[in-house]
């Protein structure tokens, strides 16, 4: 008998900002790889997530949700976005079947014409809406006139994810596994934290602050009995902003903190001590050289 053959490749994740490809991210690689709130710009980079059975290996690429280019940030993000669909065996076009198909999703379908990938789609929260209300977001989708099939689903529930996996792995193609099959996501250490520390914060503010706030991690160490200690500074574009995340006495970024130690121990399986600072950087969403340190290009 020969080997057993497997399937392996990657996935880019479409979809406009609260379409839920975090969500469907975390639920099909089976832990947090990926952030998720309701707020735009909650994905900055391309994250990787893996998802491996005894002869597939899926790597997902939960793309930052589809925009028009306002500064550096956003434009490096829309091209990271262009060129994962260049590079992708297939495409995941993750609609919100609450909001249905918009302007957003036409935009994100002309784009997906051009990168010649097979699309599947997923609309997605059809926990959320009634049986009449689907009906009519699917017929919406297949109008878009890019999907090879449409799933609908709930990353929430899970309703829909075994048959959207097998639509998936019929595009994906014969090859060995690309990752150890134990690895979930390809981020460095650093930013995954970083990264549930900005977390709590987007739970938590309003308005611009959201889109104003990086984090960056300076430092992790591991004592010799197991603590973690964690220094990541916060940054902010003004000095109001440095004060709604500050709050008064200290209680916002004290609540911050709190709750991302307790994400950064459930990742790591660590005791951690989390040291974060405010820091004003204006305009820091301009600024490449900043951007470049952070790893988002």
């Amino acid at each position: 008998m020969g080997a057993e053959v497997t399937k392996c490749g990657f996935v880019a994740l479409a979809g406009r900002p609260n379409a839920g490809k975090s969500t469907l991210t975390n639920l099909l690689v089976g832990e947090k790889v990926a952030i998720v709130s309701d707020r735009p710009q909650t994905t900055r980079r391309a994250i990787r997530g893996v998802v491996t059975t005894d002869d597939r290996q899926l790597i997902l690429t939960d793309l930052p949700g589809v925009q028009r280019p306002r500064d550096a940030l956003t434009t490096r993000m829309q091209r990271r976005v262009e060129r994962e669909l260049g590079d992708t065996d297939v495409v995941l076009l993750v609609i919100n079947g609450i909001e249905g198909v918009g302007p957003g999703d036409r935009f994100i379908a002309s784009l997906l014409k051009k990168a010649k990938a097979p699309v599947i789609a997923a609309v997605n929260k059809v926990d959320k809406v009634s049986h009449s209300q689907m009906l009519e977001v699917l017929t919406a989708t297949e109008a878009l006139g890019v999907a090879d099939a449409i799933v609908p689903i709930s990353a929430r529930k899970g309703t829909g994810i075994e048959q959207l996996l097998i639509e998936l792995t019929a595009h994906m193609p014969e090859g060995p596994f690309l990752f150890p099959i134990d690895e979930r996501s390809d981020q460095p250490l650093d930013v995954e934290l970083a990264e549930l520390v900005r977390e709590q914060i987007l739970r938590r503010t309003r308005e611009e602050v959201p889109h104003a706030v990086e984090v960056q991690v300076e430092e992790i160490q591991t004592r010799r009995d197991g603590l973690l200690t964690v220094r990541a500074v916060i940054f902010v574009e003004a000095e109001s902003q440095k004060g709604i995340i500050v709050g008064r006495g200290g209680r916002m970024v004290k609540a911050v903190g709190t709750a991302a130690r307790k994400e950064i121990q459930s990742l790591t399986g660590n005791r951690c001590h989390l040291e974060l600072s405010v820091r004003v950087r204006k305009d820091w969403r301009g600024d490449e050289r900043l951007l470049d340190r952070l790893g988002i290009n």
